[in-house]
């Protein structure tokens, strides 16, 4: 009796605690519930009007548009435009009770904890409504990184009441098929697809109406995590998460049996794949290069958005206004093209069956030109993705155990030589030595020695190749194997050029080579070696500063300034001879000097000279900084004689800047790419100014332009239509080309070399 008693108190003492602490539960879930609200969630008018990323337009000097930067470059889609196959795949996936729950779905949470995180059942589905997922794509999370367990518990599960309470304002906002087309609007697919209409184009070159059962499942399994399920990259995950998706259709009777064992038997296709690049279209050179000038540009506090943040190319939909003329880029670009298609035939009739890595190339040449083939080789996406593959998931170990990322420079020289670990960023250095004393560097180890395996079958093995070619499609299929591949592009005459008007330093058309999409490197902003285009300014120099008359004589012989001889810092007798290797014993005024290309007359107005001090001087008012360095410290506009001669590297955009000078009355004026730059709301930016200088006295400056009209006249017309001037230029071997024209209007330099 006394035992019975006990038992019924024990019995309502426990009961009451349940209904304590459920009712503590409750109170506690609406304390959260009601703290949670009145915290930052969006308001009533942004739910009405989520933002969204605006596109910033390029605009030529005429005010075309001929570029974007963009995150979000898409095409909206509504409900009932909606490809039935994407409707079903989303729902048998993602939220198979949409239609009937009102923002959050309880039965899939509880079946989330016990299916998904317990038993770990991928297929069994998510535990976040459609209208949870949109919230979270509207609205940022904050990042949870850098706290402490406790603080990351707790602000998640406050995430988590906020996209509840936000999701539920959705759903009374929207109706259920707004919120679909929304959330399908809104996601990014990658590889440049934003939305669903674009990803369907992108990823199988089709209109999203017209998508198939299994194409549809794929794209809704990226849905999870996009970068994770990349079908480009990682094809066989892709596939995997693509019949989880079509299981889920089976199961939820969007699909019968039969159907769904045929396509789950089915590889993926991605022959239609096609990714918008900055490859395409009008001036993709010179927007890779405007897209590298913007950023430090707008980091500048004068550039800053009224509040002080930093404007975002991608996002804040500004209006970039450029000097660039569609019209002269279009001619350009075709010139380039059509001249390098002459010039690369020669180079095919000569060099055919000779390999330039080994040709005439000894011990430490050699090595380092395979090296530079080896490098090619590691820039190519294939040879990325062979390394993602192998190492995506043995880096992750990497970065959880030690925080190290494992780059393939660092683990290909660590491979090489251990003791490089002495090398590495002080850093990262202890954390590497760690590393490579856990049981984790065997497996590194085992996966580097997998992935050069594969890169040598897959460089190794003969396929049939696309290569750049000259022909109105712009490729040709040769079988080959992807090492020659490299080598067959490599072999390609390159080109870069640019035309300024002299007045404003305006820059009217900038090409950097012959196809962006195959030739990444820009010649425009590459330095070489300038050869003869240099001495016009050793004969400006000579008139305006040592006062030497244009129709002075001097003799074509060899000359020689010696160790001693005024200030030229020589330490061995230098006496270099002309560009065909004879003298002729006569002799030339400055303007035959010019006009043939004399050495020895350039070479005796240095002598005249005394010192290229001058030269240098001029160089640096036309633009070019003589104290600049490179290489080990050494002047990039060298203190030696031979400098008069074009041993100097300088770039295209550089020469054609200095060459403004001559067309512009002797004043230098910078040359520039950008107008101004407006918000978008059409509030100014940024303004550019011209920057001028007087170079040359006029007098000077006018023999000069006299000499390089006569330069290009008579019998060296080379082909010009309008009166102009100009100079060519060539270094050792003919391994460089140039030449400088100036009109009034415009100077355009041009250069012509192989990689």
């Amino acid at each position: 009796m006394w035992a019975s008693t006990v038992e019924r108190s024990w019995i309502k003492w426990v009961a009451r605690l349940l209904w304590a602490g459920a009712i503590m539960g409750v109170l506690m879930s609406i304390i959260v519930i009601v703290i949670v609200s009145q915290s930052d969630l969006p308001s009533f008018e942004e739910l009405e009007n989520p933002k969204y990323d605006l596109a910033s337009v390029i605009y030529d000097s005429n005010e075309v548009p001929y570029g974007k930067y963009y995150i979000e470059n898409r095409e909206f889609i509504s409900f009932k435009d909606l490809s039935p196959n994407i409707y079903n795949a989303l729902l048998s996936v993602e939220d198979v009770r949409y239609n009937s729950h009102s923002g959050i779905d309880f039965r899939a949470l509880v079946r989330v904890a016990i299916k998904s995180v317990i038993l770990r059942q991928e297929s069994s589905g998510g535990g976040s409504t459609i209208s949870q997922q949109l919230a979270k794509l509207l609205f940022k999370r904050k990042s949870l990184s850098g706290k402490s367990s406790i603080n990351r518990a707790m602000g998640l599960a406050s995430i988590k009441f906020k996209e509840w309470i936000t999701a539920v304002r959705i759903e009374r906002r929207y109706t259920k098929e707004e919120i679909i087309a929304m959330y399908l609007n809104k996601f990014e697919f990658i590889n440049g697809a934003h939305g669903i209409h674009s990803a369907s184009e992108i990823y199988f070159g089709k209109d999203q109406k017209e998508i198939n059962v299994e194409e549809a499942a794929l794209l809704v399994g990226m849905l999870k995590n996009p970068a994770l399920y990349n079908p480009v990259r990682f094809p066989e995950r892709s596939k995997g998460r693509r019949d989880v998706v079509l299981s889920s259709m089976l199961n939820n009777e969007k699909i019968e049996q039969p159907l769904f064992d045929s396509l789950k038997a089915q590889p993926l296709n991605m022959s239609n794949f096609n990714r918008s690049t900055q490859s395409e279209g009008i001036a993709p050179y010179f927007r890779a290069e405007l897209t590298k000038w913007l950023k430090p540009l707008l980091e500048k506090p004068e550039y800053h958005k009224p509040d002080g943040g930093v404007y975002d190319i991608y996002r804040d939909g500004l209006k970039i206004y450029t000097t660039i003329d569609v019209r002269y880029q279009k001619h350009a670009e075709d010139a380039v093209k059509e001249h390098l298609k002459e010039i690369q035939e020669r180079y095919w009739r000569v060099w055919d069956r000779k390999n330039p890595f080994t040709f005439e190339a000894e011990g430490d040449q050699e090595a380092l030109r395979k090296e530079g083939l080896e490098r090619r080789i590691r820039d190519t996406d294939l040879y990325k993705d062979l390394y993602d593959k192998n190492f995506s998931e043995v880096s992750k170990k990497s970065v959880d155990k030690f925080g190290l990322e494992l780059k393939e420079p660092t683990i290909r020289k660590l491979q090489k030589d251990r003791e490089y670990v002495n090398q590495i960023n002080s850093d990262s250095r202890s954390e590497f030595k760690r590393l490579m004393k856990d049981g984790l560097w065997k497996e590194i180890s085992s996966s580097w020695q997998n992935f050069t395996s594969e890169v040598k079958k897959e460089f190794d093995e003969e396929v049939e190749a696309t290569l750049f070619s000259y022909e109105e499609s712009g490729v040709e299929k040769r079988v080959m194997s992807r090492r020659d591949s490299v080598l067959f592009h490599l072999r390609h005459m390159q080109a870069g050029m640019l035309s300024v008007d002299p007045r404003t330093g305006e820059i009217k058309a900038w090409v950097g080579g012959p196809s962006h999409k195959y030739f990444k490197y820009d010649h425009v902003t590459m330095r070489r070696q300038v050869g003869s285009t240099i001495k016009p300014f050793v004969y400006a120099t000579a008139i305006g500063v040592q006062g030497i008359p244009p129709c002075q004589t001097f003799n074509d012989i060899q000359y020689t300034i010696a160790p001693g001889d005024a200030n030229f810092n020589v330490d061995a007798e230098w006496s270099p001879s002309n560009a065909n290797g004879t003298f002729t014993q006569n002799k030339y005024n400055l303007y035959q000097g010019l006009l043939y290309s004399k050495n020895s007359i350039t070479v005796r107005i240095v002598k005249e000279l005394g010192t290229v001090e001058p030269v240098r001087d001029l160089l640096h008012n036309v633009g070019i900084d003589k104290f600049e360095r490179i290489n080990g410290g050494r002047y990039v506009v060298p203190e030696v004689p031979s400098l008069a001669l074009g041993s100097v590297d300088l770039s295209v955009l550089e020469m054609t800047g200095a060459y403004t000078t001559f067309a512009n009355d002797g004043v230098y004026t910078k040359p520039t790419f950008i107008s101004r730059i407006e918000d978008k709301n059409g509030k100014v930016v940024y303004q550019s100014s011209p920057e001028k200088k007087r170079a040359l006295n006029r007098l000077y400056n006018a023999v000069l332009v006299d000499m390089l009209r006569n330069n290009v006249g008579g019998g060296f017309g080379l082909g010009l239509k309008v009166p102009a001037g100009g100079k060519t230029g060539t270094t050792n071997d003919y391994a460089d080309g140039w030449f400088m024209g100036i009109t009034p209007n415009l100077v355009t330099g041009t250069w012509v070399g192989g990689d």
